[in-house]
């Protein structure tokens, strides 16, 4: 498994990504893996371990998922009832997806103070989905952003926008102990900086096991606001912790994709890596 702190992994990421794209465009005739070897400019048996250390399956194991339309597979076979999640322990204090995460949040008036007061480090780094933001404060990380579809120009912007009071500090060094163990089953803490709506979603969201996948309409009920589906889906996409709050997770109902914040190829990455992961495991 790729460690975020390993300089291989946004290469690595780039492979897959290119990938997964012509395995699901040419999901009617899927090319072979000489032909993806090919492809990438890499032998077949390098590819497929490349891609096999990434994924946690081969090749042809994702091609089978996305010719049976992946995220229809997936809310057929590992949707979760939030609910029966929630009542077995998943919840904000329990062990959630592949992290154990300890969260608080920001007061409502703090937040209406749009960051004033706050000190927020931040720092670049690799992952498995291509090179990340995380920003924390002193009580843990309360920002994660993707920049391999936007760029770091525009990925920095969008997150120093959501508290543009707050004092920012570029420190890797701050925040690289709080990365460490992101993807390998570590501990993460957060800092919860949202309106009281959009903590309500984000919390769902991290009642998901990592490998499943819910609905927006799931969502809207779970937090007793069965009509508020274009809400919910407002708060999926403003959550500033992609991946630590899963909201990767959270599908259409028709079985679509939906939206991405970062780019629906992260998204389709992120969802083909647990899927593979969830299987091996």
């Amino acid at each position: 498994m790729t460690d975020p702190a390993a300089p291989e992994g946004a290469y690595h990421y780039g492979i897959m990504r290119r990938a997964i794209e012509l395995i699901d465009a040419r999901a009617d005739a899927p090319p072979s893996l000489e032909k993806l070897a090919a492809e990438m400019r890499m032998s077949p048996a390098h590819f497929q371990r490349v891609f096999s250390a990434w994924a946690g399956v081969s090749p042809k194991r994702v091609q089978q998922y996305l010719a049976l339309g992946h995220a229809k597979a997936l809310l057929a076979e590992r949707a979760t009832v939030l609910d029966a999640a929630a009542s077995a322990g998943l919840s904000g204090t329990g062990r959630l997806h592949d992290l154990f995460l300890r969260w608080e949040a920001m007061s409502p008036g703090d937040y209406a103070r749009g960051g004033a007061g706050l000190t927020i480090r931040y720092g670049w780094f690799d992952s498995p989905f291509g090179e990340m933001l995380v920003m924390a404060t002193e009580r843990g990380i309360c920002g994660l952003a993707f920049a391999a579809e936007t760029g770091r120009d525009a990925a920095l912007a969008d997150m120093r926008g959501r508290w543009p009071a707050a004092d920012y500090r570029e420190d890797r060094a701050a925040v690289a102990p709080l990365v460490t163990g992101l993807f390998l089953g570590g501990e993460a803490k957060l800092h919860l900086i949202g309106a009281p709506f959009q903590i309500k979603v984000w919390e769902a969201l991290m009642s998901i096991p990592s490998g499943q996948v819910t609905t927006y309409s799931d969502i809207a009920a779970h937090i007793g606001r069965p009509r508020a589906v274009r809400a919910v889906g407002t708060a999926v996409g403003r959550n500033p912790v992609s991946w630590l709050i899963p909201c990767h997770r959270a599908l259409r109902k028709s079985g679509g994709l939906g939206g991405y914040h970062w780019g629906l190829p992260v998204k389709r990455a992120m969802l083909a890596w647990e899927a593979g992961r969830a299987e091996a495991g």
